[in-house]
């Protein structure tokens, strides 16, 4: 009896310096592959030399009833976690996270090549994924091109996600902003649905010079849908141009029609020209007050003059574009 009770209490002194047993150096990535069970994780964890025994971590997993609980994933172990701390991580399914910037104001073509480039997104689309991803995505939007229907953010993830996981989170993102902004609008003339919204929103965004002007650019051009003029914005023009863009835009180019020519063509484009902010999309939602129909940039501040008059308007262009020299002015582009 006496040897049994010696035993027993040895055991336990084990099992409590175990428990309490630190980390000695720290550990990048400590991966749990998907099916695992807490077997293969002790093991795993042994042969590492990150815990001195296999059957004490089971034995500590079923005491605390975890044994069935460790999540799948990658883990970033540091210096002086016991196993204790060690268990409660891989239970609580605090993974290693990864991150991608995905900008605001560019083109999706552009996000294609940040998304291939990315080493720490797993690469399953091909160029025609990307080319046909709304019909790959759960989305009411199957059959829109992608520009613009993706919300632009910093996405933390775990190693193992794909480039098509990334994008459906960044797609339901946007869809949830849209969703609340829609909901609580005032109606304007020429935004019938979230969709015209959007488009207006990638405008905006391509047009504002500073972030405090955001809302008055809004204002502009719902005030030109309200009144049945043209939009005529630069950034329209040079999205429909495409390839044939190099880098300047001519009086010839502003001249030829193409679908996104907002100075030929009245009302909105026909899809997004690039991927809006937040912001943007919500200038559009609650845009200044005003009856302001132009503007024209001041200097390299980013800032605009806004004028409610086409002759206000001349005076701001030969102000700040043509240094005060009103015999360059050529009128409306």
């Amino acid at each position: 009896m006496l040897t049994i009770s010696v035993a027993g209490y040895y055991a336990f002194q084990q099992f409590t310096a175990f428990k309490q047993m630190p980390l000695e150096r720290d550990i990048a990535s400590f991966e749990i592959v998907k099916g695992s069970n807490i077997s293969k994780v002790s093991k795993h964890l042994k042969q590492q030399g990150l815990i001195s025994s296999s059957f004490l971590f089971k034995l500590l997993a079923k005491v605390k009833q975890q044994d069935t609980a460790i999540k799948a994933g990658e883990y970033s172990l540091k210096k002086g976690m016991t196993p204790e701390s060690i268990l409660d991580l891989f239970t609580q399914g605090k993974t290693l996270q990864y991150q991608t910037r995905l900008p605001e104001g560019l083109r999706f073509k552009d996000w294609i090549k940040l998304i291939k480039t990315d080493k720490n997104l797993k690469q399953t689309l091909s160029d025609d994924g990307y080319q046909n991803i709304m019909s790959k995505l759960k989305t009411k939007y199957a059959n829109k091109q992608p520009e613009g229907l993706f919300y632009p953010d910093t996405y933390n993830y775990p190693r193992g996600t794909t480039d098509i996981e990334l994008l459906q989170r960044s797609h339901n993102a946007l869809m949830k902003l849209m969703d609340e902004q829609w909901e609580k609008r005032t109606p304007f003339k020429g935004i019938n649905t979230p969709y015209d919204a959007l488009i207006l929103a990638s405008i905006v965004e391509k047009e504002t010079g500073h972030p405090d002007d955001r809302e008055k650019v809004a204002r502009v051009f719902l005030n030109r849908l309200e009144k049945n003029m043209l939009l005529q914005t630069d950034p329209t023009v040079i999205y429909g141009m495409g390839e044939n863009y190099k880098g300047n835009i001519r009086k010839k180019d502003l001249k030829k029609d193409t679908p996104y020519n907002t100075y030929t063509r009245k009302g909105l484009t026909p899809t997004p020209i690039s991927i809006p902010s937040g912001a943007s999309i919500k200038s559009v939602f609650s845009p200044a007050e005003g009856d302001i129909l132009f503007f024209v940039a001041k200097g390299s501040n980013g800032r605009s003059y806004f004028s409610k008059t086409y002759s206000e308007h001349k005076k701001a262009v030969i102000k700040y574009l043509l240094n005060g020299k009103a015999n360059r002015y050529q009128g409306e582009k």
